[in-house]
């Protein structure tokens, strides 16, 4: 591994390209680092911690932005609007057939003309988005004056500029890594602000062991062991995961083109095991904990008792947020896996699989297996996602912060990019000749 690390820097245009993105992931932490104008970023801080908490709708959203929300910076917001916009649009290109159609036969101006409307999508979510922000940092001002210097008018459209700026400057460098960098540029600055909450984590841990006072000690030295196996054998496990797939052997026919005759070739259709990816645990956390969100700013006593009963970590909020992660899975693979489609392109080029007929069988048969395979991957999921509440449970030392690396959104994330991001350097390495990450000894055809 370190030898491929070497050999990264030893090919000057791969050279340039993991520069790049190192430079441009930089000039996104420090932009998360700017405050709003008007905001007193300390006595947010502080406001923000006591009101809301890792628990609610605008935990999630920090999580995303590296902690940029929770600071109120100028890239508050983060990358998530734009990512809102493309499942949006996605899913409107399932129902819509206009959308639909631009998809399949607009070619390169139908993708084109798909990236400019999500482009739009953004700029309004946004701004909703940001208006929303201003508002609720300003109401703040009632129980911990000075969070905001001049409340008003002003102030929210001046936010809305800053904010809907920062995350199409956001949308702008993560396109610029994609096309001059390494990986998917977009993934790359949700991990590199999740990844930086790290030494809070690890701090909080150290905090807790307490070396210094024996007596205020709330996390055991017995515990490190444990939290290092489960961390090991968890990731491993969204590896598994991650790169889990279930392959359809394919045979093709004879053809004749011309005075050429090509034989029948065997090839194989793979199917992902978490075809939905990360979306089923972010739309089902979303969803739950808005009542919790809600609850913080009423005192409506219904509406309290509901939150009380739907906040992160009761019995009713763990069984709703696991039966909703298996129908998100459900519902994303079937908006986007269209088994028809590929059983009608499989015929087309006079393919197909041994032992089931062309045409309606095989499309059946693609989706009595997608089926089965969606469970199995949803229950993994579920799985994977409840493990941060159940290490709470197990030990309220244990703070959410720390919690989270440990499965559910963050960890999903950070693999899978990570991986992605591996096998795009290994396909550069390969090309030149030299061993990747992935494969050892000499590649195929060299002597």
């Amino acid at each position: 591994m370190f030898s491929a690390f070497v050999s990264m820097f030893k090919i000057p245009d791969l050279r340039k390209k993991v520069l790049i993105t190192l430079m441009l992931l930089a000039v996104c932490r420090i932009g998360a680092q700017v405050p709003t104008p008007g905001v007193n970023e300390k006595a947010l801080v502080k406001a923000f911690e006591k009101r809301t908490g890792q628990a609610s709708l605008f935990g999630l959203i920090n999580l995303f932005s590296g902690g940029a929300f929770k600071r109120a910076t100028v890239l508050a917001l983060g990358i998530m609007p734009y990512i809102s916009a493309s499942i949006i649009l996605q899913l409107l290109t399932a129902v819509i057939p206009a959308l639909e159609k631009l998809h399949k036969e607009g070619g390169e101006e139908g993708r084109r003309k798909i990236t400019q409307y999500t482009r739009y999508g953004t700029v309004g979510l946004c701004a909703f988005q940001a208006f929303f922000m201003a508002t609720f940092v300003e109401s703040m001002n009632a129980d911990f004056p000075g969070v905001v210097v001049n409340p008003g008018l002003g102030f929210r459209l001046l936010t809305m500029l800053t904010m809907t700026t920062g995350t199409m400057f956001l949308m702008w460098i993560g396109e610029q890594i994609s096309e001059r960098g390494v990986g998917n540029g977009i993934s790359l600055i949700i991990t590199v602000g999740i990844v930086s909450r790290a030494p809070l984590a690890l701090s909080a841990i150290w905090e807790n062991l307490s070396l210094k006072n024996p007596f205020q000690q709330q996390l055991s030295f017995s515990w490190l062991p444990v939290l290092l196996v489960l961390f090991v054998a968890v990731t491993a496990g969204v590896i598994v995961l991650t790169q889990g797939q279930r392959r359809i052997p394919v045979q093709y026919a004879r053809r004749i083109v011309g005075r050429r005759v090509y034989t029948g070739q065997s090839s194989y259709i793979p199917l992902r095991v978490n075809y939905a990816g990360v979306i089923p645990i972010i739309f089902a956390a979303a969803i739950l904990m808005f009542p919790a969100t809600i609850g913080t700013w009423t005192n409506v006593p219904w509406v309290n008792t509901i939150a009380r009963h739907l906040y992160p970590g009761t019995l009713i909020n763990t069984v709703l947020y696991v039966l909703m992660i298996i129908f998100f899975c459900y519902f994303w693979t079937a908006t986007q896996f269209d088994p028809i489609q590929i059983a009608n392109n499989m015929k087309r080029n006079g393919a197909f699989i041994p032992g089931i007929r062309p045409g309606k069988p095989t499309a059946a048969f693609f989706e009595k297996t997608m089926t089965r395979i969606t469970f199995a991957g949803a229950m993994f999921l579920a799985f994977i996602a409840v493990i941060p509440r159940l290490l709470i449970s197990g030990n309220p030392a244990i703070s959410w912060n720390v919690a989270s690396f440990f499965g559910g959104t963050a960890l999903l994330i950070i693999v899978g990019v990570t991986l992605d991001l591996m096998q795009s350097i290994e396909s550069h390495l390969l090309m030149r000749h030299y061993d990747g990450f992935m494969k050892k000894g000499k590649l195929r055809g060299r002597y």
